[in-house]
């Protein structure tokens, strides 16, 4: 949180975890998405990263608003 100058910490009372929470799509845009463009993401998991990079780039310009977007 530190580090990338946003989010919040939430802990998990199931389990001794702490989750990074990011919820302005404007800091996912400007903040997380290009820290993980520097520091790409290696295997299965990138697949999943660049639909969630599409996803955040739709909601961010209203796209998902409309029914093409939602598609």
């Amino acid at each position: 949180m530190n580090y990338l100058g946003a989010g919040i910490l939430e802990r998990d009372s199931r389990k001794p975890v702490i989750y990074l929470v990011i919820n302005k799509i404007s800091d996912i845009n400007q903040i997380v998405i290009p820290f993980f463009n520097q520091y790409p993401i290696f295997g299965i998991k990138q697949l999943d990263y660049l639909d969630w990079c599409k996803i955040a780039n739709f909601i961010e310009s209203g796209a998902h608003l409309t029914t093409e977007g939602l598609a």
